[in-house]
């Protein structure tokens, strides 16, 4: 079976990882390939923040955790991933939100081909709506108007990967 197609077909969600940190050379494919979206009129409205330093993913966790009223010294929504992408996408574009979730794809999709485990963690867009988001992307000289689309986690997998569950019926019709 071609590559592609195998990866496509057994990509799971991970929520156990190792210790292991990505490497930079895996770490940089993973993120040239969802800069390679698909995006509306190629306006690659998409934005990627790469995250490996431990004290911001835990600022990221807390608020992700908090937008949804959570104890996030209960809540622990990243699973101990040690890198997060974060994808955002500018609010100009009337497909951004698309395109946005298209990159989420092409890096779950690059990690899995690459044996890393990936995970779409939600709120990213809640997340930076809030004062402290804003803050955040303000330290990192954003100044367009973005939308949060997702939190792309990543690690080694720590233990065996979720098998399919079974697809629906009628999900595919013919004319």
């Amino acid at each position: 079976m071609n590559e592609t197609i195998n990866s496509i077909l057994t990509r799971r969600s991970i929520r156990k990882f190792t210790d292991q940190m990505i490497s930079k050379e895996d770490l940089d494919i993973i993120l040239e390939c969802g800069k390679y979206a698909a995006s509306g009129q190629g306006k690659q409205s998409g934005m990627m923040i790469a995250v490996q330093d431990p004290n911001m993913i835990e600022k990221l966790e807390r608020l992700n955790a908090e937008v949804v009223g959570r104890d996030p010294d209960l809540v622990h929504n990243f699973y101990g991933a040690k890198t997060v992408i974060v994808v955002l996408a500018r609010k100009d574009v009337g497909t951004h939100v698309y395109d946005g979730a298209l990159v989420m794809g092409n890096l779950m999709l690059a990690a899995h081909a690459l044996g890393i485990g990936s995970c779409w963690i939600h709120r990213a867009k809640q997340t930076f709506e809030t004062e402290e988001g804003k803050a955040i992307l303000k330290e990192l000289g954003v100044e367009d108007e973005y939308e949060g689309i997702g939190n792309c986690i990543l690690g080694y997998p720590d233990g065996e990967e979720p098998v399919a569950r079974e697809r629906k019926e009628n999900w595919v019709y013919r004319i």
